[in-house]
């Protein structure tokens, strides 16, 4: 059996994380912006750090797994 729930989470949460797709945190005109398409440093910087906890949060601390 394969553990398929570290990538599958890691996908999405690339994906909705990407600065500017959804979100973009900080924004260029405010502290938040909506589906802008346009990123900077400092927002590339923040989504990654967020990237980064809640993948910690999914995979170390809640210990989630989806076997397939």
């Amino acid at each position: 059996m394969n553990d398929w729930a570290a990538p599958l989470i890691a996908a999405a949460l690339f994906a909705f994380l990407s600065p500017g797709l959804v979100f973009q945190i900080p924004g260029k005109e405010g502290p938040l912006d909506f589906m802008k398409m346009k990123t900077s440093i400092a927002s590339i910087f923040v989504h990654m750090v967020i990237y980064g906890l809640l993948l910690i949060l999914f995979l170390v601390i809640l210990h989630i797994h989806l076997y397939v």
